[in-house]
């Protein structure tokens, strides 16, 4: 049995804060923290790339995991901003963090669902190889991209990278994963010269598909709604997350909203969140999560954790 052992993060410690933007923008308090939920965004320095972010996230996990470097057999990038156009990020790491030769090394291009992709491309290529130990990175750090005039992005997005190791006697298991894409609407989040998103669209996107995704990846592993302790959406917005909770019929105090302080990290929102719990396990008991990340695509995808019990 394979699974998330354990998460490494990296948030930059620059942050551009949004009060200091409300002249600029004719915005408020009360749209800074009730509607958009983001105080402040992280920005990475000029001099960091993509791999940077990546590698320091890896240093986090080694402060509080003990790894051998020769044990790795596979180390997947998520990424749409990478270092280059070619060759893919995920080599630049290996070369950076010192992997052998022997590693499976590749990307895949998603952004606010990739985490969930990721986590199901990870185990499935693992299992099917008889993989013990792999790398799971997400990095997409929007500041490269965005126009910082753009009050529709500027305000929501944020620089930071994780990494999840895969492997036995995990503290997490999947259960199994729902998808979807509705390509028809590639144009509302999309990156030609400088970011464009249509935050109405996408809202409307989210308000739409997520609360059908939600019952659909229940049923699919057959379970109810009041047996999910936790739920971790992608963190577009506070917005976003209220309207799910009304939408589903949550338990708010189930629904964290944690991105207030750093943005829409895109594929690395979820894996932020999770680490928290990984953590802390004890504080809060979260024997089933569900996670759904929705977005650019537009793609969304959700799946059940299952925490290992014997881990406690």
């Amino acid at each position: 049995m394979i699974g998330i052992k354990n998460i490494g993060t990296y948030i930059p410690e620059t942050r551009v804060s949004n009060f200091d933007r409300k002249e600029e923008f004719g915005i408020d308090d009360s749209f800074i923290v009730d509607k958009i939920g983001i105080q402040s965004v992280a920005k990475k320095a000029e001099d960091e790339e993509t791999s940077d972010l990546c590698v320091k996230a890896f240093q986090n996990l080694l402060t509080k995991q003990e790894l051998n470097l020769e044990e790795i057999e596979v180390a997947i990038v998520v990424t749409q901003n990478p270092d280059y156009n070619l060759p893919h990020t995920a080599s630049l790491v290996h070369k950076k963090i010192g992997l052998p030769e022997s590693v499976a090394s590749f990307d895949i291009s998603l952004g606010c669902s990739g985490f969930v992709y990721g986590l199901s491309v990870i185990e499935s290529f693992m299992k099917q190889h008889g993989m013990k130990k792999g790398l799971l990175f997400t990095a997409d750090p929007y500041s490269k991209i965005l126009n910082p005039n753009d009050k529709n992005t500027s305000l929501l997005f944020g620089d930071a990278a994780t990494v999840t190791l895969i492997g036995e006697d995990p503290i997490f298991t999947s259960g199994k994963s729902t998808f979807g894409t509705i390509g028809e609407g590639y144009g509302e989040l999309i990156c030609t010269d400088d970011l464009y998103m249509n935050g109405r669209s996408i809202f409307n996107f989210a308000a739409r598909y997520v609360p059908k995704d939600v019952k659909k990846v229940l049923l699919k592993n057959n379970l109810s709604q009041d047996e999910i302790d936790l739920f971790i959406f992608h963190q577009g917005s506070k917005y976003i997350c209220d309207t799910l909770i009304k939408r589903i019929g949550l338990d708010e105090s189930k629904v964290p909203f944690d991105a207030g302080t750093y943005g829409n990290t895109v594929s690395s929102s979820i894996p932020i969140i999770l680490k928290k719990y990984l953590e802390d396990s004890k504080e809060v008991c979260s024997d089933k999560t569900l996670i759904c990340g929705f977005g650019v695509g537009l793609s969304w995808a959700s799946t059940i954790l299952h925490r290992n019990k014997t881990k406690n």
